[in-house]
């Protein structure tokens, strides 16, 4: 960690400390704007924020009543007066239409009945009609569509102006390319929006980082906002990013007309009734634009606002939502509450911080504060080595939470955590817990260093690190823990789905020496197990038939399950639809690989590398010796099968097929199974709790919604 980032973090905690004991004074103004700057940076711009939002919130209230305490030391570049300084120079400039400006926050029902009082006092209403939805925690954007086209998409960048990002905007299947303004008399519109990635996709996109030996992302926010940033929109495209616009900050009517959220002087009521009575009803209330933009084809959270009259429920409702937060399938962080009429918010105005209409409730922070007792190191199935930090158990969000990865030795050097630390945990919903810091403040001098051990805690042989990796390998093939990972691997749901083999069995079957290979599954000595505690006949015949079934896996199933590194579920059914036999893979080199779809450098060495292994050719030619199955045996469907042409997409839960059987079945027939839903989709099979893709696809005509009995009714021979 630099000295900068030290003093930064010291000064932040010493700013912190004073506002917390009421002890902050003018005499520190300098300070707290350049402490804010610095965070501001390391969230915006390089997406690796330091300290908590509710942290940030606090110094930023802290300088906000500073400077009202006195106005004279306002300056133009403080942090009240625009969002975040700086932006990357990857990418060109973009000023947004209108600047995008921050939302005052709330943490209590205290903050928002004052925030109601502040919105009757200056609307001279007795009641106020608010419309509350939830607020996403990803990275913001801004769209301006043309003439029904997409035109430009940019990032928040300093609130001015961003960075233009269309390129990988029109990678994200939820912006469409192109919406029917037009049918709402407008010429140009200017919306904002949050890119996210939902915890599903996010958990896929942290396995393969770690399978790489990278360290994991700690939040979906941050894997959205970085790959928004990455120079290559094919691979931003592979990110499954999504989106959702809640906004329109401007328009332009066929007639000349404008609407905008900004005003020249911000002190200045602007109204803009002159404009609104010559457009639909729809435009005149923030639900009302909600719904225009859903019914355009965009994903605006229309389903989940709620338009209330008075504050009380607008409060109840909050407190509802956040109880069911971790149902949703992305992370959010609280809720935004908007004065829905645009004639009362043209009122109320704005300062140059953030509307006077509107404010962001924040859900109650996942954190606590535990100790670090000591660091455990465990081996992946390719050796990685992942320090895994033990503390005291804390109660955080729900669960109980003992253990945390540290990821690996620069995260450890860089947060300079320590034996003994007081740390600030955090957890949020279904990710993964992660130390933000540690408290220096409280250290007593007896905490030690964390020593990264050199040689491997299972074998004892000594570790490797590549320049290009931050990881630490064991590459000992040997090595009893890679051993017992590997066959873990090979034995799960994904791969062979050999049910009753988990990782307790193999544990104890390994330690007495029954199960030391991948081959030896499948030569296990049942007549030995079972005079083992807990296994009696029913037990051992159910093994031996999900062994004996194993055996029948298609040839990617088998290709995933041996554990190659950067091979995943998807990338084996690219290779293993290559050859016609799995040990064809010895012939082909790293360029004959990488004309395959989606197999880049990295994957092509690694199955080259595993293929001219001859211990690893030698297992693979004993497996098909005891009866697995090496050769591909999908079979090209002719043309006129029963589904010959037609495109697939499952959602939900089915209930008398298996996801996988379900598209297993569609392609023996000819069909195809497609990744989303598009225009090039002929079927959704829909299940139990159907997501987001059946709201989408029925605003496409084309496609077939199908419950699982009327496609299982297609499947049956005319």
């Amino acid at each position: 960690m630099s000295s900068g980032i030290k003093d930064a973090q010291k000064h932040t905690e010493q700013l912190l400390k004073k506002i917390k004991d009421g002890k902050l004074s003018t005499s520190e103004i300098d300070s707290l704007r350049d402490v804010l700057r610095f965070h501001e940076h390391r969230y915006y711009i390089q997406n690796d924020p330091l300290i908590s939002d509710f942290e940030y919130d606090t110094l930023f209230k802290g300088l906000e009543a500073l400077e009202k305490e006195a106005p004279d030391l306002v300056t133009p570049d403080s942090p009240t007066q625009r969002v975040a300084k700086g932006l990357t120079k990857d990418f060109p400039a973009a000023p947004h239409l209108v600047p995008m400006l921050s939302l005052d926050n709330s943490y209590d029902s205290e903050d928002l009945l004052d925030f109601d009082r502040k919105a009757r006092e200056l609307t001279g209403l007795s009641e106020i009609e608010y419309c509350v939805e939830p607020k996403f925690d990803g990275a913001s954007i801004s769209l301006i569509y043309e003439n029904d086209r997409l035109a430009r998409g940019a990032t928040r960048g300093d609130g001015v102006r961003g960075d233009d990002i269309t390129p990988n905007i029109k990678q994200i299947r939820t912006i469409p390319l192109s919406a029917r303004f037009s049918a709402y008399g407008l010429q140009t519109v200017e919306i904002r929006g949050e890119v996210l990635i939902n915890k599903n996709n996010f958990k896929k996109f942290n396995e393969a980082l770690a399978e790489q030996g990278l360290a994991p992302l700690a939040n979906p926010r941050n894997a959205a906002a970085g790959t928004l940033r990455i120079k290559d929109p094919v691979e931003v495209g592979r990110r499954k990013l999504e989106a959702f616009v809640y906004h329109v900050s401007y328009y332009l009517t066929d007639d000349g007309l404008q609407m905008t959220d900004d005003s020249k002087d911000v002190e200045e009521a602007h109204t803009p009734s002159s404009v609104t009575r010559h457009l639909p009803s729809s435009l005149t209330t923030h639900s009302g634009t909600l719904d225009m933009l859903w019914d355009l084809g965009f994903r605006s959270p229309a389903n989940e606002k709620k338009v209330f009259r008075g504050i009380q429920a607008v409060i109840d409702y909050c407190n509802e939502f956040e109880k069911e937060r971790d149902e949703l399938p992305y992370e959010i962080d609280g809720m935004v509450i908007k004065v829905n009429d645009f004639t009362l918010q043209d009122k109320m105005g704005m300062t140059s911080h953030h509307p006077r209409w509107a404010m962001a409730y924040k859900f109650k922070a996942r954190q606590a504060t535990s100790k670090l007792l000591r660091v455990e190191y465990q081996i992946g199935r390719t050796g990685n080595i992942g320090p895994v930090a033990k503390i005291e158990p804390v109660h955080i969000g729900g669960v109980t939470v003992s253990s945390i990865s540290l990821f690996n030795e620069d995260v450890i050097r860089e947060k300079d955590i320590r034996i003994g630390d007081t740390v600030l945990v955090e957890r949020a919903g279904d990710v993964i817990p992660y130390i933000v810091k540690p408290l220096t403040e409280l250290r007593t001098g007896n905490e030690q260093p964390i020593k990264f051990p050199t040689h491997c805690p299972s074998c004892g042989d000594e570790l490797y690190r590549s320049p290009e990796e931050v990881a630490w390998r064991c590459v000992n093939a040997s090595c009893p823990a890679q051993v017992l990972e590997r066959l873990m691997h090979f034995a799960s749901k994904d791969a062979m789905d050999i049910r009753g083999l988990g990782e307790a069995n193999i544990e104890k079957f390994y330690t007495l020496g029954l199960l030391r290979s991948i081959p030896q599954i499948y030569q296990l000595d049942f007549e030995a197990i079972g005079k083992l505690e807990g296994f009696g006949p029913k037990s051992i015949g159910n093994l031996q038939l999900a062994i004996s079934n194993s055996k029948k896996q298609p040839l990617h199933r088998l290709l995933f399950a041996l554990g190659i590194r950067f091979v995943g579920e998807t990338m084996a059914k690219t290779i293993a639809n290559a050859v016609g036999h799995l040990l064809d893979l010895r012939e082909f080199d790293e360029e004959r690989l990488q004309t395959l779809e989606d197999v880049g450098p990295k994957v092509a060495g690694s199955v080259v590398q595993f293929f001219r292994n001859e211990d690893n050719v030698k297992m693979l030619t004993e497996l098909e010796d005891l009866g697995l199955q090496l050769k591909n045996e999908k079979k090209e469907v002719a043309s006129g099968g029963n589904l010959d042409g037609q495109t697939f997409l499952f959602t939900g839960t089915l209930h008398k097929l298996k996801r996988s059987e379900a598209e297993e079945r569609v392609e023996k027939a000819g069909g195809k199974i497609l990744s989303g839903v598009s225009s090039k989709l002929d079927y959704l099979i829909v299940g139990e709790d159907a997501g987001s893709k059946l709201e989408k696809a029925k605003k496409i005509a084309t496609i077939r919604i199908l419950s699982e009995d009327q496609f299982l009714q297609m499947l049956e021979p005319a």
